[in-house]
């Protein structure tokens, strides 16, 4: 009888390249700003392509196999990574799309349940592409601030679906889940809510799930499809950021089972869109890339306590509370006495690069966004940085 043998150990992704090899990139994270500036905000993480991503991007290239996507491998192992990770068998097959990325297939969703000047209910703050794209397709964004503590106001959103739901429009809520900014994973009984509340309000629900695989240790995501009341649903998923392939355009619509017709609406040439390349590579990463992804959940989570350290000892003032998903930190920093826009005090100042709160939406003033997905080290420098941005008072704002 062979014996077994002990998978390989992956080392910490977030540890692998330094500096030097980060400023080599000309991606957007690094080409924005001068090179004095250390740049720890937009969603790039600052790791090595995982090595099963990397051969299906060799072996395609070498195979000059970079035409147009077909199939439906992505959604077979979305559907197979759903049961082991989340515990969720109901990602039928045929009931998916392949769509050129999130942001894009949410418009794409958003024009099947609704209409022109229609409104979009969105939790704020929130990721700012929300308002972007909705506004620029001519629906109209209706803002349901989350609650004190981070996570969506019940009370809020039904008092808002209840002004959305009536009349002659065909209302839609677009949920982040889990959360950006703030990183919130949302319960079964919270999404449960949610659905029951649409279905009083005939609001449709589209769902942004791209961050679902990068939870906290203790943390566990839902799909929002998987919930009583979910199967009205419509949702996003993608590998884009848990294996950071966002230059490797694609991601997969999901209908529930009572929006299979929707679904079964949009137009063929959608699904021309999406990287064949960038296909293969999300397939990879879902298929053979959970060892790596558990090493990067690992480092994460030793990033946002390394943080919360730092914080305490040189900004003590700023109120952090490390998150239960994403690679995203949202600093508190009203008690500087920054005014709305600390990002551009800390920029200017320290020059390190963070993202501002203000176009997160209401809430998001006195507020920045923090990129934890890089080393220990570049985290320590960012809040050297940030704390010598204050003068030699800062330490004393306790």
């Amino acid at each position: 009888m062979p014996r077994d043998i002990p998978a390989p150990t992956i080392v910490n992704p977030l540890r692998q390249l330094s500096l030097e090899q980060l400023r080599r990139r000309t991606s957007m994270k690094w080409r924005t700003y001068p090179e004095d500036v250390l740049p720890l905000w937009v969603a790039e993480m600052d790791v090595p392509l995982a090595e099963p991503v990397a051969q299906a991007v060799r072996d395609a290239v070498a195979l000059g196999d970079t035409g147009y996507p077909y199939g439906t491998a992505y959604a077979e192992a979305l559907a197979d990574f759903a049961g082991k990770r989340w515990g969720w068998d109901g990602l039928a097959v045929e009931r998916t799309a392949i769509v050129p990325d999130v942001m894009l297939g949410i418009v794409e969703m958003l024009k099947l349940v609704s209409g022109p000047g229609d409104p979009v209910v969105v939790n704020s703050p929130v990721y700012p592409p929300f308002y972007q794209f909705v506004g620029n397709m001519d629906r109209q964004v209706v803002e349901a601030p989350l609650g004190a503590d981070g996570r969506i106001d019940l009370g809020v959103l039904e008092d808002v679906f209840g002004r959305v739901g009536t009349g002659a429009a065909r209302p839609a809520y677009l949920l982040c889940s889990p959360h950006n900014p703030t990183g919130t994973v949302h319960s079964a009984e919270e999404l449960a809510h949610v659905a029951a509340l649409a279905e009083r309000y005939g609001v449709r629900v589209v769902a942004d799930e791209i961050h679902a695989p990068l939870v906290a240790a203790g943390a566990s995501f839902v799909p929002y499809l998987s919930v009583p009341g979910g199967g009205n649903g419509l949702a996003l998923l993608s590998a884009t950021k848990a294996w950071n392939l966002a230059g490797l355009k694609a991601a997969v619509a999901v209908a529930g089972p009572d929006a299979a017709d929707d679904l079964a609406r949009l137009p063929e040439e959608v699904g021309h869109g999406p990287s064949h390349v960038g296909v293969l590579a999300h397939t990879a990463a879902l298929r053979d890339g959970g060892a790596w992804l558990d090493a990067l959940c690992a480092g994460l989570d030793d990033n946002r306590r390394l943080l919360a350290d730092l914080l305490a000892e040189s900004l003590p003032a700023v109120r952090y509370e490390p998150a239960e998903a994403t690679f995203l930190a949202w600093l508190d920093c009203r008690a500087l006495e920054l005014g709305d826009d600390p990002a551009a005090v800390f920029l200017e100042r320290g020059r390190v690069a963070l993202n501002s709160g203000i176009p997160f939406g209401t809430g998001g003033a006195g507020f920045v966004r923090l990129n934890l997905a890089t080393s220990p080290e570049l985290i320590t420098e960012a809040v050297r940085r940030m704390a010598a941005a204050l003068g030699p008072t800062a330490l004393d704002r306790r």
